[in-house]
């Protein structure tokens, strides 16, 4: 039993880590948007903040725990600017689903007791796809096995 749970683990491990940092930079993107709504930054200075620190948090558990990336040098710049280059594809995505699912259409059809609610709706639904995205560039574009070694 043990020894097939450790096989199943090895052969997921990447997505299981995945999971595992993205659930973390997931949760590390809500509660710092919560606190920033909080202070009351408005919802796309909210959104650009949150993503520049978990970028680099992902980034980091990404490249070690993750994808187990071992380029250096040039590789690792291009790595590095390739992994940005992609968050910020998707950054442009979060901060639009949430300036229009929170400014626009929370703001006109939402009732003011409802807000913070409607906020951390609109922020889950925009992170299950945000996860998604980020998933598959890192797969496809960033961490390819073989350009690493």
């Amino acid at each position: 039993m043990i020894e097939k749970l450790k096989g199943l683990i090895e052969k997921y491990y990447e997505q299981l880590a995945y999971l595992f940092f993205g659930g973390l930079a997931t949760l590390l993107n809500i509660v710092l948007a919560l606190v920033f709504r909080w202070m009351g930054m408005p919802t796309t200075w909210n959104t650009l903040l949150d993503n520049v620190i978990c970028i680099l948090f992902a980034y980091c558990t990404n490249r070690i725990w993750v994808f187990r990336s071992h380029s250096k040098g040039m590789d690792a710049l291009r790595e590095f600017a390739s992994f940005i280059g992609c968050r910020l594809g998707t950054l442009v995505m979060d901060v639009a689903i949430m300036w229009i699912g929170v400014d626009l259409i929370g703001a006109a059809l939402v009732p003011e007791g409802w807000q913070g609610a409607w906020f951390l709706a609109v922020k889950l639904v925009d992170q299950v796809l945000v996860i998604l995205f980020n998933y598959i560039f890192s797969k496809l574009i960033i961490f390819k096995k073989g350009q690493n070694s």
